[in-house]
């Protein structure tokens, strides 16, 4: 209950340090090749987002980097709080 899932994709405009971040949400990402399913971003558009790319000629991060990023913003955004349970 209360828990929120966060879909990050490139090529949207809501960038990932733009949402809040809480103890309970969910962040999934896509296949590197493939991305996330069309079906699953039509389904929670308020909850998609990117990670911003400054070099156009770049096609995305790698997933492992991708991860890194926004789930150390999230954890940035709870005092790097973390539960024993």
């Amino acid at each position: 209950a209360g828990a929120r899932i966060w879909l990050v994709e490139q090529g949207v405009a809501r960038r990932y340090d733009e949402a809040v971040f809480e103890p309970e949400d969910y962040l999934v990402f896509g296949r590197e090749t493939a991305g996330l399913p069309p079906a699953l971003m039509e389904k929670f558009p308020e909850q998609v987002l990117s990670i911003p790319m400054f070099n156009t000629e770049s096609r995305s991060l790698n997933l492992a980097n991708s991860v890194s990023v926004v789930l150390y913003e999230a954890l940035r955004q709870q005092g790097f709080k973390y539960s024993d349970s």
